[in-house]
Formats: structure tokens, sequence, C-alpha cells
């Protein structure tokens, strides 16, 4: 089993930053990709950002050039910086991790951008 814990989510301003953190752990082995979700009040869930175990990213047009997705092995962690925020990107933040042995997600963190 493997468990996924987001923190680092809050209340920030239009135009500010904020990093969400993903930390992972159990029987983490051959991991295939961890990702970025958000899913905001009334809407679907989107996906936000890719990064595979060679280390490529990949973003969603919407968030292209100010999110930056990174992982720490060392930590089992997966990160996503999101700079210059917008009230668009208020929503609940899912991480999710692909192995072999399944498809894991957290239960998300919650970020506020006020206008």
């Amino acid at each position: 089993q493997v468990l996924l814990v987001e923190s680092g989510g809050g209340l920030v301003q239009a135009g500010g930053s904020l990093r969400i953190s993903c930390a992972a752990s159990g029987r983490i082995f051959s991991i295939n990709g961890m990702y970025w979700y958000r899913q905001a009040p009334g809407k679907q869930r989107e996906w936000v950002a890719t990064i595979t175990t060679r280390g490529t990213t990949s973003y969603a047009d919407s968030v292209k050039d100010r999110f930056t997705i990174s992982r720490d092995d060392a930590k089992n962690t997966v990160y996503l910086q999101m700079n210059s925020l917008k009230p668009e990107d208020t929503a609940v933040y899912y991480c999710r991790l692909t192995q072999a042995s399944g498809d894991y997600w957290g239960r998300g963190t919650q970020v506020t951008v006020s206008s």
C-alpha cells in the first residue's frame, strides 16, 4: 500500500506564490510518474502537471510558465511551486502516484487565491 499526504495549501493573494508538497510512504517501487491534479468547486478534477522518473515534466496550458513540478527522490516527495497565482487557481490540489502495483491518490490540500 502507498500513502500520499499533501501539505502546504492555504490562502494567498492574487499574484502571490505558494509551494505545496506531497510525501509518499509505504511500498514504493518502480514509480512511473507523479502528478498534480486540482478540483475547483462545481468542476471536474483536472490534470495540472506531471513529472516522470526520468525527470521529464509537463503542464496544463493554464499553468504553464507559472507552476513548476519537482521531486526529491531521497524524501519520496513531489512539490508544486505555484507563482503568479490567480483566483481561478483556487481548488483542492491532489497528488497522484502510479507504479506497477497501482494508482494512488492523496486526500488533497486546499489552495485559495483571493482577488
